[in-house]
């Protein structure tokens, strides 16, 4: 999301709400199902250690500009405080969350302070009433609550006027409690006046403990930090107790689980992994053809460890070779991994697809397109999508569509459904990256027109992940899911090529005008290593959002 980079948000800027088309709140296509009980999944409200936090999606309009609206949240629930407000683009829906917090009466405590203090007072960090003469009504002003030593404030309060607000509007939690955030995405930048960024824990993946809070962080100089000065909360209860069950997960995935679309010209096709190793997959050891098939679970793989180079699979070198290499549609299905996401409030659902083979890529240069033979051509293919689920509501907030190395996160409100609250997966043709929406996705410089195609449509070729998945891995549920053998396999699932698949587009460009071809060669030399590499890929728990949070 861009910040509000247009001349009317600083030279006509700051309206009065009446001149401001406010966003409509967005809403899935249908209503959530009764998911089945256990925990405190979906329940409303999550225990952190000595916090209970809940999500509130409602909001009231506390000032708007032309391009984004501040919001405190609307009906917090009894016991519960704020702890900052909300800011959202005007020219988005209004999709997104405030956390309030109580002290957790259940929890025994740990420090003599309390976990939640009133501020001391307010500092005005920025305002515009500057630009008003009518005792500066309309103005905008942004407050950053003044906590008491050891405690951190977790979010601006926002004012129409120069009235300071109550000392009673938000709470600051205990320095402990907190966790640090980054700035993620851009929201409003008013020149040299106000950026303002939406924030995320620094510390995310499987692993992480830091909660967004839902507020955003006010920069008003010139120097732009990756750091936020505005903490999250930390979720200090180790047992995760939001995380949804089995069951709960079954109903998660059968509710969300996208339909992916292959291109109608794709030739490279998707199989479970236990036909691709029944149909004549075959392990090298250091280019030796080991004698034993692989079996369908992958049970006589080596396991564990990392990956040495000493392994790869390959496929059959006999007269399977082209009916392996094309997948199997109709085998195919996506493997899931369950993992908690900000601390346990969020779960992430990864859904990985195999296909047994990735083809060349496609190579656009102006209205050009060249379709190259060696780069992107590998054995065994890994891709993946994420679904990022509330567990306060067991509401979808947002898909990772992963491209090649890299993607990104498109949120509920900007999806593509096909039928109830299930998205769309449009699969790129031959590399079977991931997109929201259909067209050319060009990977390199759109304003140029120069780049590697992604060409996405819908067809005749999909595969519905709400009905045709496996749950392969929920560390957090102990033994409740036992991983397959072949997931347990670090090493690679495709041979090292032999060739420079660079030097084919090297060549290519040896043919372009002399004007041109230096900025082609610029843009060719930022594209991502995955591109050219010439090492197998390797399978799933070796990739870093294994652990870790997705790459954006």
């Amino acid at each position: 999301m861009g910040g509000c980079s247009s001349s009317s948000c600083w030279d006509d800027p700051f309206a009065a709400d009446a001149a401001v088309r406010l966003p409509e709140p967005f809403h899935l296509p249908a209503p959530l199902p009764a998911w089945p009980q256990g925990g405190d999944f979906a329940t409303g409200a999550i225990c952190i250690g000595e916090l209970d936090v809940a999500s509130v999606s409602k909001f009231r309009n506390v000032w708007s500009c032309s391009g984004a609206t501040f919001y405190e949240p609307k009906g917090v629930p009894d016991g519960f405080h704020c702890l900052g407000h909300y800011v959202q683009q005007n020219d988005r829906p209004l999709q997104g969350f405030l956390l309030v917090a109580r002290e957790a009466a259940s929890c025994q405590l740990v420090n003599s302070k309390p976990a939640l203090v009133k501020p001391l007072d307010y500092t005005l960090v920025w305002t515009n009433a500057d630009l008003y003469e009518d005792e500066n009504s309309q103005c905008g002003c942004f407050w950053l609550p003044s906590p008491p030593e050891g405690y951190e404030a977790l979010g601006y309060v926002v004012t129409r006027g120069l009235n300071k607000p109550s000392l009673e509007a938000v709470r600051c939690a205990r320095h402990d409690l907190t966790d640090a955030c980054e700035n993620f995405r851009s929201v409003l930048n008013m020149k040299s006046s106000c950026h303002v960024w939406k924030t995320r824990p620094s510390h995310r993946g499987m692993t992480g403990r830091g909660i967004p809070v839902g507020t955003f962080f006010c920069e008003t100089d010139s120097v732009t930090s990756e750091e936020s000065g505005i903490p999250c909360l930390k979720n200090l209860d180790p047992n995760l107790r939001a995380m949804p069950n089995l069951e709960q997960i079954h109903a998660l995935i059968q509710h969300y689980g996208p339909t992916v679309f292959f291109h109608p010209q794709e030739t490279y096709l998707p199989s479970s992994v236990s036909w691709f190793f029944e149909n004549g997959a075959t392990l090298y050891k250091k280019d030796i053809k080991m004698g034993d098939a692989i079996l369908a679970g992958g049970s006589n793989l080596p396991a564990g460890g990392t990956n040495d180079g000493d392994y790869w699979i390959d496929l059959p070198d006999d007269d399977r070779n082209g009916y392996v290499k094309v997948g199997n549609l109709k085998s195919a299905e996506l493997y899931a991994h369950i993992k908690p996401a900000h601390g346990g409030t969020f779960t992430d659902i990864a859904m990985w697809v195999f296909c047994p083979f990735n083809g060349p890529a496609t190579l656009k240069v102006g209205p050009a397109t060249f379709a190259l033979q060696k780069v992107g051509r590998h054995t065994g293919d890994w891709e993946h999508f994420t679904l990022r689920i509330s567990n306060f509501s067991g509401e979808l907030s947002s898909i990772y569509f992963s491209e090649h190395s890299g993607g990104g996160w498109v949120d509920a409100s900007d999806l593509e459904f096909i039928s109830g609250n299930k998205a769309i997966v449009y699969s790129s043709r031959n590399g079977h990256a991931s997109y929201a929406h259909p067209g050319c996705h060009l990977q390199g410089s759109e304003k140029l027109g120069v780049g590697m195609r992604n060409d996405v449509a819908r067809s005749d070729l999909s595969v519905d992940s709400s009905a045709r998945y496996e749950i392969i891995s929920a560390e957090y549920l102990g033994g409740a899911v036992v991983e397959p053998c072949w997931l347990q396999y670090m090493r690679e699932w495709g041979p090292s090529m032999m060739y420079n698949s660079r030097s084919e587009v090297d060549t290519m460009l040896s043919f372009l005008p002399f004007f041109l071809r230096f900025t082609v060669e610029a843009i060719f030399d930022s594209l991502p290593d995955e591109l050219y590499e010439e090492e197998g890929p390797t399978g799933p728990k070796e990739k870093d959002n294994w652990e870790g949070d997705e790459r954006c």
